[in-house]
């Protein structure tokens, strides 16, 4: 779990769906998850600098991170604005939601995520939240279990994007026509329907 290399897999994805080439279409926001100072002892005393985590993306599929490390603010801010740009990854959004349900990992972290209803938002909490709402989900539920840390929910939550599956994959693994697929999860998604909770891949409820 904390073993894994996120990084890694981030630009295998992009790789794969030809992100890099469609950056100059983008039209990317920015959110600010900490700016922290950190200090280094040295014979002359100490030098300090500040670090910030960065997430950005354009609220229709595109989503990334980056973390920055200067003598100012801005510089350190900029700089993770620039490797976040880097890393953004397409992701499937349905409706407003996720696809299916994924548990995401990474180190001490782990974060559960589910679709969920039109109208339900984003319940989501501290570093999470930015993240889904600049990836365009309206509605999703998650659950954050073990460390609480910025850097790991984050990249938890990446974890877990990059195992999402467009509904053509999913279709094409089941063997199944793709309107099927989307047949269930309109099923799923329609808010009046009284369904406690309904896993459209698996065509079963919890």
């Amino acid at each position: 779990m904390g073993g894994k290399d996120i990084d890694a897999m981030i630009e295998e994805r992009r790789k794969r769906y030809g992100v890099a080439d469609m950056m100059e279409e983008l039209q990317l926001e920015e959110r600010l998850i900490y700016a922290n100072r950190t200090a280094r002892v040295t014979k002359g005393g100490r030098r300090f600098s500040f670090t910030a985590l960065v997430v950005i993306g354009d609220k229709r599929g595109f989503v990334g991170f980056g973390h920055g490390k200067a003598k100012e603010v801005p510089l350190a801010i900029a700089k993770a604005i620039e490797q976040a740009k880097k890393k953004v990854i397409r992701v499937p959004v349905i409706d407003g939601t996720v696809p299916h349900d994924v548990v995401g990992h990474f180190g001490p972290t782990k974060i559960i995520i589910m679709p969920a209803r039109r109208g339900t938002g984003v319940v989501a909490g501290g570093a999470a939240k930015p993240i889904f709402e600049l990836a365009g989900y309206t509605d999703v539920l998650t659950k954050t279990i073990g460390s609480t840390n910025p850097d790991n929910v984050v990249r938890a939550v990446f974890d877990a994007f990059l195992q999402l599956k467009t509904v053509e994959e999913v279709a094409q693994e089941r063997g199944l026509p793709v309107e099927e697929i989307e047949k269930r999860y309109n099923l799923y998604a329609n808010p009046k329907l009284k369904v406690k909770l309904y896993y459209p891949w698996r065509g079963v409820h919890g």
